[in-house]
């Protein structure tokens, strides 16, 4: 094989190479950091991390339970769940899934965060065998600071049926 030959084949194999990997890694969204104050016992939280971690997201985790990291962050028990996160400043309550975390992060609405209250069957970690393929109608929630009343406001985010 002669020096220009090999040289031809060499850089038509390695932007090849490059032609069908970078794309992939351009559409491959960059990792995002969470922190988590979740209750050390509980199996749905663990199981939501592990949904996020399926999308992408690394986790920080402290298992200390979550109502003085809800409260430090400003959201009322009412929106309360198990657990309780936060992403580049925003508050993530409880069941909410991947995709809205990366929709939030992508829009970049002026709020407080996302939140599912309580712990509906279906959502993002509590959707395993123990319920059966149950799934429960359910919202998340855009929370706002509400600067009329120093609380909150919420509309809805998306739904789930």
């Amino acid at each position: 094989m002669s020096q220009f030959t090999r040289r031809h084949y060499l850089s038509t194999f390695v932007g090849g190479l490059l032609a069908s990997t970078l794309p992939a890694m351009a559409a491959t969204p960059k990792p995002k950091h969470v922190e988590i104050w979740k209750d050390p016992q509980c199996g749905c939280c663990q199981d939501w991390i592990e949904h996020m971690q399926g999308h992408g997201f690394t986790f920080q985790v402290h298992n200390i339970g979550n109502d003085a990291a809800r409260a430090r962050f400003g959201l009322p028990q009412e929106l309360g769940s198990c657990h309780t996160a936060l992403v580049e400043g925003y508050v993530i309550e409880g069941h909410v899934p991947a995709a809205d975390v990366r929709q939030l992060l992508q829009q970049r609405p002026k709020a407080l965060g996302l939140a599912v209250p309580g712990m509906p069957i279906g959502s993002p970690g509590m959707d395993g065998p123990a319920y059966q393929g149950r799934k429960d109608a359910y919202e998340v929630l855009l929370v706002s600071k509400n600067l009329m009343t120093a609380g909150v406001s919420t509309s809805v985010f998306s739904r789930y049926r």
